[in-house]
């Protein structure tokens, strides 16, 4: 037995790996860097669950329609089903590994209110649950590697999988110490490599996640899903590097967008949706705030010190701390920024691609947000991916063979090795930068059929030129040779966008406002004789 192959080190690869270790299979943990570096730890706002005796009326029921609703009732029922109904034990089991939620005034476990969610049932840890999440996880990690059954690969990336018959025999892995790939086998790969912000350069996320295994993978034959689907968090700071994420957990407490118009302030979003408008779905708040052309701003000040400090220190000290506002007296300037990829790796209910002992968790998988996520779910869907995946593959028996690679193996290393030795005359930092501005003025909040042609045009230009450069020595390896995959993730990522001539959920074109009966389904996509073929998701999947 070969055991099983993670590929990610976030909440989601860390809760497959556990769980997989806790049901007796040996697992290797593959990831660039330590999980405390991951994604994950960004995740501000919290989780989202329904717990029996809740109190305030909440149901199962309930969380499952907000999420089929919020995702424009793409996301499959059954799917949701189970992950609202398992969203209980999951919150049970996070308390149980280490991870303190905040608590009210009473000493029971604080919720707060989301956007799209009929009640409250957002569980936080202040305004860092992602980081207390991974912390935990951590050392449940170090606890299965102490007893032999998780081994950790730092400092290695994934570069190709080993894929026969359609079957995943294991992936060719990027050493960055020795300089090499190596070929770890295995009797099933799990891909938790997280969503595309490299495509789009400045967004809230890591640029870690880049896409580029969903770009490789999708030539090597696995079907991609709803990847026009891109949410903009629509609060978000401006600052030198990046857009700092003001978490929906300001509105939750209360927190109200405005705009001035001849000294006036204008509360939009409540003069048109009413006493909640501040807290719609992300796609619309994203959507009012684009459509306004004015500078928004988001302010707390009223809820007073105390409470700020109390319930949102977090955001006050990142306000302060890179744009100097106090948000104990000042508005915070808002706009909106790509925040989530609902789009990724078609999955089936067990997490499975179309490839055989190939899975993919959290948000590099497409399952449970359809359209548009609902905040607090994507922390909820990473742990019960991880968990869900990581049954299925335990639930399977057989003796394990897999046919020889290792002529590949030779051929890749020579390849990487003498494409190494020469600078390109194009840096592969300007080639990407290129991508994100395409990404950005042609994928926006609104689209339109013109700007995506546009777009999709130019990516096939730095396709085509990037097939034509030699690798870049000034940079590490995986910069070069990630360059392809990336760039065609970006051309499937607009095909999808351009295939889809109706508006619903974040997908929203001005030529085609309305949303159609005819698009009630998933997009996938497929590679197949260098040709992009997007079309809605069949009856059995396909």
């Amino acid at each position: 037995m070969n055991g099983v192959l993670v590929i990610g080190s976030g909440i989601s690869g860390m809760s497959a790996a556990i769980r997989c270790a806790e049901l007796g299979l040996r697992v290797t943990l593959v990831s660039p860097f330590p999980s405390e570096r991951s994604q994950s730890v960004m995740a501000a706002g919290g989780i989202n669950a329904v717990r029996e005796g809740n109190g305030e009326g909440d149901t199962v029921s309930s969380h499952i329609e907000d999420t089929l609703k919020g995702g424009a009732y793409l996301a499959g029922e059954k799917e949701v089903r189970g992950l609202c109904e398992g969203s209980g034990a999951i919150l049970e089991y996070l308390e149980s590994v280490g991870t303190v939620f905040s608590v009210d005034e009473n000493g029971k476990t604080a919720k707060r209110a989301f956007g799209g969610q009929s009640h409250r049932r957002t569980y936080y840890c202040g305004a860092s649950t992602g980081k207390q999440i991974v912390s935990a996880l951590i050392m449940e990690v170090r606890r299965f590697e102490a007893k032999g059954l998780i081994e950790r690969r730092l400092w290695s990336c994934f570069y190709y999988a080993l894929i026969a018959d359609g079957t995943c025999h294991g992936a060719l892995i990027f050493d960055e110490v020795s300089g090499k790939l190596e070929a770890l086998y295995a009797d099933a790969v799990i891909m938790a490599t997280g969503g595309q912000n490299a495509l789009f350069g400045k967004t809230t996320g890591s640029t870690q996640c880049d896409g580029y295994t969903q770009g490789k993978l999708f030539l090597q034959g696995v079907r991609l899903k709803n990847l026009e689907f891109i949410q903009y968090h629509p609060t978000t700071l401006e600052t030198g590097q990046k857009r700092m994420l003001i978490s929906e957990a300001a509105r939750g407490e209360g927190g109200r967008l405005y705009y001035e118009d001849q000294g006036r302030r204008v509360y939009f979003m409540e003069e048109k949706y009413g006493n909640n408008g501040n807290l719609m779905t992300r796609d619309v708040v994203s959507r009012e705030i684009f459509l306004a052309k004015k500078d928004v701003y988001l302010d707390v000040s009223f809820l007073g010190k105390e409470v700020i400090k109390k319930r949102i220190p977090e955001i006050m000290e990142l306000c302060a701390k890179y744009r100097g506002i106090d948000i104990t007296k000042e508005p915070i300037p808002v706009a909106p920024s790509v925040h989530f990829f609902m789009g990724g790796f078609a999955v089936d209910s067990f997490h499975e691609t179309n490839i055989r002992n190939l899975f993919a968790v959290g948000e590099c998988a497409s399952i449970y947000h359809g359209a548009n996520r609902l905040g607090g779910n994507s922390l909820l869907a990473a742990v019960y991916g991880g968990f869900t995946a990581a049954q299925e593959i335990a639930g399977r028996t057989g003796e394990y063979k897999h046919p020889g690679f290792d002529g590949y193996l030779d051929r890749e290393n020579d390849l990487l090795a003498k494409k190494g030795k020469t600078a390109s005359r194009f840096p592969v930092a300007y080639i990407r930068d290129m991508l994100a501005k395409t990404m950005q003025n042609d994928l926006g909040i609104v689209r339109d059929g013109q700007r995506l042609a546009g777009g999709i045009k130019d990516v096939d230009y730095l396709l085509e030129t990037a097939e034509k450069i030699r690798y870049d020595s000034s940079v590490m390896p995986y910069f070069n040779y990630s360059l392809m995959g990336i760039l065609t993730l970006a051309r499937a990522v607009l095909t999808c966008a351009d295939f889809r001539k109706e508006s619903r959920g974040a997908h929203f074109r001005s030529d085609f406002p309305e949303t159609r009966d005819g698009y009630a389904k998933p997009t996938i996509i497929s590679y197949e004789g260098g040709k992009y073929l997007a079309g809605l998701e069949k009856e059995d999947g396909g």
